[in-house]
């Protein structure tokens, strides 16, 4: 009877208990019946209906024993108090023809708060999608940007990793090594990406590799072929993806994420190529070295130092030191870029990694003025005063 609102602002959902059988029908009619006068002729349920103000009464039925359980839906398009009032009267209800009956409101729904729910979660689908096309250098809204990044990050798992939202919605899942990178993914519009976090492999990544596909998404260097190598064989890997030579997954765009994952390989394939370029290295002619000359270093390298450089080749550990020479700090390479952000008095670095265009700002904002890696990366601005060498260059 009567028709549901345009545009209802409230469901009334109720709950009905009858102590004997019955159909719909019956329900409607001890609606209308036992509201009837109750609350005035401006709210009467029938005149309602008529003038659109209040839906269509929706009922739906299940037997429990030797009773019927009534589920009751009543869009209204009346003001929060009117709306209250009529979900209030249908607890007076208390027969359905001769049967007993007992009536509960269960919850009075707000649709436009679930509507402005949807369209904020639309909002947040449009703007990663656009932002996606605009270009990386709009640094006006990159606050903004980051704010929602950031909320989009979820604890995942006992061990509380950082990941996207998706993680249980997506049949593939992109393994990377840490906050940054996964909030980097999130920038890209990449939701379905956890973080190992950490030296000890988390045994829910080792849970989620069992019933979806994984793609582990690793950093250009000796550091991202050794994750690799840790967790084949603990984790059920099935692609893996490498950053360019010399770039980590957190500084990527978003054409480099895709290009990575577009050329993602098998695990087998993966170790198949990684053992090709080793060959190609070993393979190259050696007669070619005896034409080169040694370059005297730079700078005068105490013995001491020279043989901590020597001890820390494969470990992927960064030494800080001070102008006397002296170590202020032993630390893994992947903290190396935020503690240099947050340490003073640092004259030289040293670390088992790649030296990278990010690194030489860094340690150019903090005055260093030696850097020292395993090797060089694409690095095209080195500043004048900076002097940047190898473990080759020294030993």
């Amino acid at each position: 009877m009567g028709g549901t609102p345009i545009t209802a602002k409230y469901i009334i959902h109720a709950k009905m208990e009858v102590y004997g059988t019955v159909e719909k029908p019956d329900i409607v009619g001890a609606i209308f019946g036992q509201t009837e006068g109750l609350l005035g002729k401006e709210l009467d349920l029938r005149e309602l209906q008529k003038s659109g103000r209040l839906g269509r009464i929706e009922v739906s039925l299940n037997r429990s024993g030797n009773k019927i359980i009534c589920y009751i839906k009543i869009p209204s398009n009346l003001d929060r108090a009117e709306t209250a009032l009529i979900a209030a009267a249908l607890e007076a209800i208390d027969k359905v023809g001769p049967y007993n009956a007992k009536a509960e409101v269960i919850k009075i729904e707000d649709v436009r708060e679930e509507k402005r729910k949807k369209i904020i979660e639309r909002a947040k689908e449009l703007l990663r999608k656009w932002e996606q096309e605009v270009p990386e250098s709009k640094e006006l809204t990159e606050e903004v940007l980051k704010s929602l990044r950031v909320a989009e990050i979820q604890k995942y798992g006992p061990e509380g990793l950082p990941a996207g939202p998706d993680i249980d919605k997506s049949d593939t899942l992109i393994v990377v090594e840490g906050r940054a990178d996964v909030i980097n993914l999130l920038k890209h519009g990449y939701r379905n990406v956890i973080a190992i976090e950490g030296a000890t492999l988390p045994k829910t990544i080792v849970e989620l590799s069992r019933r979806k596909n994984i793609v582990l998404l690793v950093d250009g260097d000796r550091g991202g072929e050794l994750i690799v190598k840790n967790l084949a064989g603990k984790v059920d890997i099935d692609y893996v993806a490498r950053a360019p030579p010399g770039r980590e997954v957190e500084e990527l765009t978003g054409k480099e994420i895709a290009k990575a994952l577009r050329n993602k390989l098998p695990l087998e394939e993966f170790f198949e190529t990684l053992e090709k370029e080793k060959k190609q290295k070993i393979e190259k002619p050696q007669k070619e070295k005896k034409h080169i000359k040694p370059l005297a270093l730079p700078i005068e390298i105490p013995d001491q130092i020279i043989n901590e450089i020597k001890e820390l080749k494969g470990t992927l550990e960064a030494l800080l030191i001070d102008k006397n020479w002296k170590i202020l700090l032993r630390i893994p390479v992947k903290d190396l870029a935020k503690t240099l952000q947050s340490t003073d008095n640092i004259s030289t670095i040293i670390f088992d990694g790649i030296v990278t265009q990010r690194i030489v700002d860094i340690a150019y904002e903090k005055n260093i003025d030696l850097v020292i890696g395993a090797r060089v990366g694409d690095v095209t601005r080195i500043p004048e005063k900076m002097k940047i060498l190898t473990f080759s260059d020294i030993i």
